[in-house]
């Protein structure tokens, strides 16, 4: 019984310590009111990112965009696959090609299929990484290039640089744009061992 006591005691103790708090004034003390959190009406999902830049990417208008970020990723799949394929397929036919199956082997029903789903996987058995030329979507370091390894799946075709500034009909002139990468370097970063883990910002 004295143990419980004791612990109650202690407890509030250490509650009354967090709301103390010391002015300038070594002889004041000021005690701040606690601090009351309401969580009280109802609350709505407004947005999500499992993957970057896969829903800016996909949905064609803002409000697939809109309905993409408010619904759950387990009915994502069979709300938007087809219509990222049908997105994916006029991207590509926007400058006259088709889309070919990526590095991956994957189709562009295949790929939209995985990519519908607004989850990260992790895979504990394998390396962690977004990409490594070998292992894709095991996971994410702070070092990944996300951004460029997502275009590279979405428009690299089978060798991984089909959209890469090339000149088809040899005029002199590129005939593709580059869309296989955002042109932004991941060179440099380098994450402490701990938390938060994150440098800090780079200037401009």
């Amino acid at each position: 019984m004295k143990l419980n006591n004791f612990k109650n005691i202690s407890a509030i103790f250490i509650l009354t310590l967090g709301y103390i708090s010391c002015s300038s004034d070594d002889d004041t003390i000021i005690i701040d009111p606690p601090v009351v959190v309401d969580f009280s009406g109802i609350f709505s999902q407004e947005d999500q990112m499992g993957r970057p830049g896969i829903n800016t990417v996909f949905s064609a208008t803002p409000d697939i965009e809109n309905d993409f970020n408010v619904t759950i990723p387990s009915q994502q799949g069979a709300a938007f696959q087809s219509l990222f394929e049908t997105q994916l397929a006029n991207l590509h036919g926007a400058f006259g090609v088709t889309y070919e199956n990526n590095i991956l082997g994957l189709d562009i029903t295949t790929l939209t299929t995985v990519l519908a789903s607004d989850v990260l996987q992790v895979a504990p058995d394998a390396p962690t990484t977004y990409f490594d030329g070998t292992n894709v979507l095991t996971g994410r370091t702070l070092t990944d290039d996300v951004i460029d390894v997502s275009l590279i799946l979405l428009f690299g075709g089978q060798n991984g640089d089909r959209f890469n500034g090339q000149d088809i009909d040899g005029d002199g002139t590129p005939d593709l744009p580059i869309l296989v990468t955002d042109g932004v370097s991941n060179a440099g970063e380098t994450p402490s061992n701990t938390f938060p883990y994150l440098e800090a910002p780079h200037g401009s």
